[in-house]
């Protein structure tokens, strides 16, 4: 795939080409099948709203007021107003790149050919798009049901030239103003087109795929974390040992016990000084590392196959069929999607619970087997790393009441017609909160776990471990020594987690990770 550019077709696309737009401000382009299918079916709504028979989106209301017949000349009225008043939105604005994937994932179902727009929807959406004009979205509206309406509707309102978006230089401006600065018309909205518009998981979806590609990262990230703390409380790797996890074979068990062995091979830590305190077994937080990482492994695994099929859905209601029909549906339903975010969510609480259980044993003197108390300098005159880990412990806590589902309520609206929702929207946003925690509770350990292996005075860490030692420090997070202000190493490990250098240093070493 060039990362400059996505072509649409009538046939979905990937996770990749998401991400490429959402985050990398790829360019999307439309292919020529994509645009035969969209006029193809825009002949089949044309040809019912000239009937005077009533078709749901066509030639009648919304939701509970779908009972009202819509005569030809308020139509285009209709279609303008089912926007307007559906872009309700309150809060913050959303992310940038939560309303690119928003928009480009509305595009992709568009493009299918099953939706009944114009040819010009479709092209004017794109050249939004690839204006660089973001509309403003706002965090709350949506109950994961009928679509994102409120989010997808404050999109839909920028492509009319009315509400407020980002430009590409990130200043809020008036839609209408941005769209004439690229010379992009205004469109106006004909028969079902506004409801087409509305009716996706897109905000969902796109949510949900970001939060994939994040979390696979930080899965490797927490593998390493869990390798250097096992090392710096001299644990054994015994319990790696591939034929350990054979006999038990989870994948993504075997893929984090693969890594965490790799790490540590080399080692002159591991398993070898224990004759102070004899340990016939390691800490749970410990020895259960793979097993808890893995699962999460493996949550992750099945939240991409429900991805995967809905990035291969055309998502709207009513539907154009193959072969010409027009029907009712409820594939617009977010359970589907809700379930694996609320399940993901899960998933991160419980290995930032793990990796903060192993933080505290490295601070605590009488479990960590011969450091400093709170890795000090001083203990008494130092505090050393405590706070650390009550801001890790504090992220903790905030991550298992995000682990609360979302998809387990349901509020009826719109007249008790849309009776069960899915609340996926807020499943979603929960859980890029829980992922951006993750980050720092992994960032936490990782400060501890490499001050107290560089501890271990007169013992030789792995060869990978010694990579990450020199990494973090380049990257301006201190070693031992006194105490000093800690918010700056912090951020620094933080940052360095995000960036992927902390992944980037133990595969030199290791070569590529699972």
């Amino acid at each position: 795939m060039d990362m400059h550019s996505v072509v649409l077709g009538t046939s979905g696309t990937t996770a990749a080409e998401v991400i490429a737009v959402a985050r990398d401000g790829a360019r999307v382009e439309l292919s020529e099948e994509a645009l035969a299918a969209v006029a193809a079916s825009r002949r089949v709504i044309d040809d019912l709203a000239a009937k005077p028979e009533p078709v749901y989106g066509v030639s009648t209301g919304f939701g509970a007021l779908a009972v009202r017949h819509i005569s030809p000349d308020l139509r285009v009225q209709l279609q303008r107003n089912i926007v307007r008043s559906h872009a309700a939105g309150m809060g913050p604005r959303v992310e940038r790149e939560v309303v690119r994937a928003l928009m480009f994932l509305r595009l992709k179902t568009l493009a299918s050919g099953r939706t009944g727009v114009r040819p010009v929807v479709v092209e004017t959406m794109a050249a939004v798009l690839n204006a660089g004009i973001t509309p403003v979205v706002h965090e709350y509206g949506s109950l994961g049901c009928s679509g994102d309406l409120a989010p997808l509707s404050h999109c839909a309102l920028a492509l009319m030239g009315e509400g407020e978006a980002e430009g590409p230089d990130g200043t809020l401006r008036p839609a209408g103003e941005l769209l004439a600065e690229h010379g992009i018309e205004p469109v106006e909205l004909r028969e079902k087109e506004g409801l087409a518009l509305l009716n996706g998981t897109d905000g969902m979806l796109g949510m949900l795929i970001m939060a994939c590609a994040d979390l696979g990262r930080l899965f490797t990230v927490a593998d390493v974390t869990a390798a250097l703390s096992l090392e710096a409380l001299l644990g054994t790797d015994r319990v790696l040992a591939p034929e350990l996890h054979a006999i038990r074979p989870h994948p993504g068990q075997a893929a984090s016990a693969d890594n965490m062995l790799r790490v540590l091979a080399g080692s002159g830590l591991t398993g070898h000084h224990q004759d102070d305190a004899p340990r016939v077994q390691d800490a749970y937080s410990v020895r259960c590392a793979p097993q808890v990482a893995g699962a999460g492994r493996d949550t992750l695994a099945h939240a991409r196959l429900v991805a995967e099929r809905e990035l291969a859905s055309a998502v709207d209601n009513p539907v154009v069929l193959p072969d010409g029909r027009v029907e009712s549906n409820g594939n617009f339903h977010g359970a589907p999607v809700a379930y694996v975010l609320d399940f993901l969510a899960v998933a991160a609480a419980d290995l930032a619970s793990i990796a903060e259980r192993r933080t505290d044993r490295l601070l605590d003197k009488n479990r960590s087997h011969g450091l400093p108390p709170f890795l000090a300098g001083d203990a008494g005159v130092d505090s050393g790393l405590m706070i650390a880990q009550y801001t890790q412990a504090a992220l903790v806590s905030e991550m298992k009441r995000l682990a609360q589902p979302a998809s387990v309520d349901s509020i009826p609206s719109s007249a008790m017609q849309e009776d069960h929702v899915s609340m996926g929207w807020s499943a979603a946003r929960k859980l890029r909160t829980a992922v951006d925690n993750l980050t720092r509770v992994l960032a936490v350990e990782l400060v501890a776990a490499t001050r107290a292996i560089e501890l271990r005075e007169g013992l030789t860490p792995a060869p990978a471990s010694r990579a990450v030692l020199a990494a973090v420090r380049r990257a301006g997070v201190e070693g031992p020594g006194e105490d000093r202000y800690l918010a700056p190493d912090l951020a620094a490990a933080d940052a360095f987690v995000r960036s992927g250098k902390l992944t980037e240093a133990v595969e030199e070493v290791t070569g590529p990770l699972a």
